[in-house]
């Protein structure tokens, strides 16, 4: 009589092959043991291409008249029994157990950050940990053991001895939000579930008043004035970048009259720029980031004198972008006829 242990080939059927065909519907990533007589073939053979998964099993996951007289103080065992006619052998394992006193965690980041996704894991002696997420009621495959088999290439195993399957992933972006599950191949099965929440920065530029903006208009030889405001940033670094165009212009010396002051806050910054003497080179796109992971972008106009006047001075709601730039094109065709 042997004891016959599969280890985990996926959520699928399962079936042995040989004096002895078992067919089971396997609930999870998990290892599956049944009484077989005589044992099953050496070679091993696991085809993944069809919904059923044929698997000769070779010796090494054969155990027989396996008995542990003692287990240290403290670890879990669990017993199988295998019975027949003539002997009776009794299997007591250890079993692993998560380092977290609870079996479940919450974990934040922000958009375009890398994330681990830890899993400590004691006394897994032959075990296999495997990471899926869940989608519904669907499971989908990331790691088992040090393999990785998602289609995802940011994903991957990060091990860190002694104990912590850690999963990694690059670059988190708003589709790696949901519940995570690290399961380990013990009999009964063990689940440790980790949700990730995929935080999405908020960047605005305002006025003064704090009106949210999309183009801005100033009277030539005026002071510009943009302020820039991040939120829903949970751990904010960096430093906030302003450009004009592709021109960075915390740093700008060519110029001369830019000054940028910036403020990083609990969860955000809150950054002015200021340009002084406003020429018609000034205008253009100005855009705000924080580290390249969310950035917004305003139009800024700088208009000549008496036809700046007919503008309404100092920024504009976005619904009347339109009409101001209608108004401002109207003003320059006028120029350009005048000046002919």
């Amino acid at each position: 009589m042997w004891l016959l242990h599969i280890p985990p080939m996926g959520n699928q059927f399962q079936s042995v092959e040989g004096d002895v065909k078992v067919h089971m519907d396997v609930p999870g990533l998990f290892n599956l043991y049944m009484v077989v007589k005589p044992p099953p073939p050496r070679d091993y053979i696991a085809s993944r291409s069809s919904p059923k998964i044929q698997i000769h099993v070779p010796e090494k996951y054969l155990v027989r008249d396996l008995a542990l007289t003692s287990v240290p103080s403290g670890h879990s065992t669990s017993e199988q029994r295998v019975e027949d006619d003539q002997t009776t052998t009794t299997v007591e394992e250890i079993l692993p157990f998560f380092e977290e006193p609870y079996n479940m965690t919450n974990v934040t980041t922000q958009l375009g950050q890398n994330v681990y996704l830890h899993c400590r894991v004691n006394d897994l002696r032959d075990k296999t940990v495997s990471w899926v997420k869940r989608k519904g009621e669907s499971l989908h495959l990331i790691t088992a053991g040090h393999m990785t088999y998602s289609n995802e290439a940011r994903y991957s195993l990060d091990y860190q001895p002694p104990n912590d399957w850690r999963l990694l992933i690059r670059y988190a972006n708003e589709r790696d939000d949901g519940l995570y599950e690290c399961q380990v191949s013990s009999y009964p099965p063990l689940v440790f579930y980790v949700y990730l929440s995929v935080v999405v920065p908020r960047v605005e530029i305002v006025d003064n008043r704090g009106v949210l903006i999309h183009d801005k208009f100033y009277k030539q030889g005026s002071t510009i004035e943009l302020i820039c405001v991040i939120s829903r940033v949970p751990q904010p670094s960096g430093y906030v970048q302003w450009k004009h165009g592709i021109r960075t212009l915390n740093y700008d010396t060519t110029r001369g009259g830019i000054s940028v002051k910036s403020e990083m806050k609990p969860e955000g910054a809150h950054s002015k720029l200021y340009i002084a003497n406003a020429n018609k080179h000034d205008s253009g796109n100005y855009t705000c980031s924080l580290d390249e992971a969310a950035m917004t972008t305003v139009f800024v106009h700088v208009l000549n004198g008496e036809h700046a006047d007919a503008m309404q001075y100092g920024g504009c709601d976005t619904r009347n972008a339109m009409t101001y730039k209608l108004v401002s094109l109207i003003a320059l065709l006028t120029l350009f006829v005048i000046a002919r």
